[in-house]
């Protein structure tokens, strides 16, 4: 383990912040000392899928925890090597299982063994990517890193009831580097709504609005119907194939919100990532960042510098060997890892 300490401010970046620590403490074996929470969340402090992560991250890397309780603001990780394995987690709410996930995941391709996790809590979370995110648009451009992991969702969990489930089997992985400069030629598009324990006619709304505003075909807008017992919930997923990579632009349903209204927050997003000219859109951008510093240097263009983008680069460099630079380019903004070795 390396005697220094990375020490960072939370306040600023929310529980990415944290996550991100978490995964590059683990990564390079150097402790980390973590104040201000989130602490400018309306709930600040460590929230269950927060806790989740840091008692995750602990048990794959035998990590020593000072604050590893709910609502706590300041907490200090000193990790040993990372191990593979069998590992089941339980975040015990509709906390974001992807999120979990994603913390732990750069750890395990590090690892000398192979892993298989099990996650339970939510897998359709609003204030995170769900599934389908990390499945379609995600995932496919780790493997292309060199990632060898699978996933697999047993059974959906949305905000407030939880109760999904998701696996992931990871094999020891070399990240090498990946440019993203354009999105090229668009190859196909859908439209996927899920509903559980909502009525048809909220779905149908949803689909009608995506075929009128974007001229989608019929063929590109499909519902699945889950059993209620998954619910109850709904959520709309506008997914993009490009030549280079996959997108997807996400809007939850919500109760007194219009399904209409649901719909055009995800036309929107997906309007605005068509006309920026952007390789990837914010959330994608910031879920790129962290895999590209691992493998040294890497690039990508996207439509804006996000709080979580911004948060990302401070911790990254406070523990890696790299340099990431921001720089407008026309309705597009490069960004680039760099090695400081």
């Amino acid at each position: 383990m390396n005697e220094d300490i990375v020490e960072l401010d939370g306040a600023i970046g929310g529980g990415q912040v944290l996550r991100t620590a978490l995964s590059l403490s683990m990564i390079t074996g150097t402790p980390l000392r973590i104040h201000n929470i989130r602490a400018k969340r309306s709930r600040p402090g460590l929230l269950r899928q927060h806790l989740t992560a840091v008692l995750a991250a602990a048990q794959i890397s035998a990590a020593e925890v000072e604050g590893a309780q709910m609502h706590a603001t300041s907490l200090t990780f000193r990790p040993q090597a990372v191990r593979g394995g069998d590992y089941r987690f339980a975040i015990g709410s509709a906390g974001s299982c992807t999120l979990v996930l994603q913390t732990i995941l750069p750890a395990l391709l590090r690892a000398a063994e192979p892993s298989r996790v099990q996650i339970s809590g939510g897998t359709h979370n609003p204030a995170a990517p769900p599934f389908d995110f990390l499945d379609q648009a995600w995932l496919p451009l780790l493997r292309r890193m060199g990632a060898q992991v699978e996933l697999q969702l047993h059974r959906h969990g949305f905000v407030p009831a939880g109760g999904g489930e998701l696996e992931a089997f990871i094999q020891p992985s070399q990240l090498l580097p990946l440019h993203l400069t354009e999105r090229g030629a668009i190859t196909g598009q859908h439209a996927q709504v899920l509903l559980a324990g909502i009525a048809g006619h909220v779905g149908e709304r949803e689909l009608e609005r995506v075929g009128k505003r974007l001229k989608w075909a019929a063929e590109d807008l499909h519902c699945t119907w889950l059993d209620q017992s998954h619910g109850p919930g709904n959520i709309l997923m506008l997914t993009v194939a490009c030549e280079q990579l996959t997108e997807q632009f996400c809007a939850f349903g919500q109760s007194a919100v219009r399904a209409e209204t649901v719909a055009d927050r995800a036309i929107e997003a997906l309007r605005q990532w068509l006309a920026s000219e952007a390789a990837v859109a914010e959330h994608l951008a910031d879920q790129l960042l962290l895999p590209m510093a691992l493998a040294g240097t890497g690039s990508f263009t996207t439509t804006h510098l996000s709080e979580h983008l911004q948060s990302n680069i401070q911790v990254i460099e406070a523990f890696c060997p790299v340099t990431v630079s921001c720089t407008p380019t026309g309705k597009t903004l490069r960004v680039e890892v760099s090695s400081r070795a």
